[in-house]
């Protein structure tokens, strides 16, 4: 077996319009605390204890991450991990984010969700 070359992954990045109010939402709808903000991007951490962060990128003609079709049924480029996905889905939902209903089977369970520039986002369990 090959060792891996790679030890995880440390941003995450995401196009939306406008850092500031795409950092008032991550912080205010899920969660994520703010590192560092400028005009141009917002990195966000996810939790305490993450590695890693979430880079908030303003972009010029903004359009909303598309997943090309596919046979697999994904729809999202990321996938959040959650520690109770019914309580997530919950406080989303009271939060008024636009979730779509959990799916899955066995034990693994998972939701998108999306966030103000219409990006999919994934929880999963």
């Amino acid at each position: 077996m090959t060792k891996a070359l790679l030890q995880g992954m440390e941003g995450v990045f995401i196009p939306i319009k406008d850092p500031k109010l795409s950092a008032k939402w991550y912080e205010e709808k899920i969660g994520f605390t703010l590192i560092y903000i400028d005009e141009e991007a917002a990195v966000m951490q996810i939790a305490e204890k993450s590695q890693t962060v979430v880079c908030l990128v303003r972009t010029l003609n903004h359009q909303p991450m598309k997943f090309p079709d596919n046979n697999f049924g994904v729809g999202k480029y990321y996938n959040f991990l959650s520690l109770d996905i019914e309580e997530t889905h919950r406080l989303l939902v009271e939060k008024n984010v636009r979730v779509n209903s959990i799916g899955g089977e066995g034990t693994t369970k998972f939701f998108t969700f999306y966030d103000p520039d219409g990006n999919p986002l994934g929880v999963c369990q």
